[in-house]
């Protein structure tokens, strides 16, 4: 890993009023249906039922975002309505970057503190087992680059 923990930028004001724009339900779709399409093999496989009738909420400190998901008869469904998730995962912007591009791993991140988990930790401990032995697809290596073009961005500009 390359020095990526000594940077710590938020994201910038003009990037986050844009969100405060889209409604909860539009965004909770969207960010369902994204990872209904990036883990549809996941699923097929049933890699993914130790989310089954399960909550996990993403809370996005700097962009005052909160997705909240969950699976039901093996489909990724979304529990925007939710108050309180089985399992919580909060950090900036940034710290979310830097373990979809695989810059961090998701231990280092918890243990310097730059993602919280909250909730039950045994279905956390699942979430990061399944992300790390994740073997990336064509469509999902496209997210890889994605995320790492914008922790760039964030380096310089955030």
């Amino acid at each position: 890993m390359n020095n990526t923990l000594s940077h710590n930028p938020i994201l910038p004001q003009a990037l986050r009023w844009p969100l405060k724009l889209i409604p909860d339900t539009i965004s909770h779709r969207v960010f369902c249906y994204s990872l209904s399409h990036v883990f549809k093999q996941s699923l097929l496989d049933d890699e993914l039922e130790f989310l089954e009738g399960r909550s996990v909420a993403i809370i996005i400190d700097d962009a005052n975002v909160r997705l909240c998901f969950g699976m039901q008869n093996n489909k990724i469904i979304s529990r925007e309505n939710l108050k309180v998730a089985d399992m919580t995962m909060q950090g900036k912007a940034y710290d979310f970057l830097l373990m979809l591009s695989r810059k961090e791993d998701p231990d280092t991140l918890f243990f310097n503190r730059r993602l919280k988990l909250t909730g039950d930790t045994e279905l956390g401990l699942y979430v990061k087992n399944f992300l790390d032995g994740l073997e990336f697809s064509e469509r999902q290596k496209l997210i890889l680059k994605i995320s790492d073009h914008c922790r760039k961005f964030a380096e310089k500009f955030g």
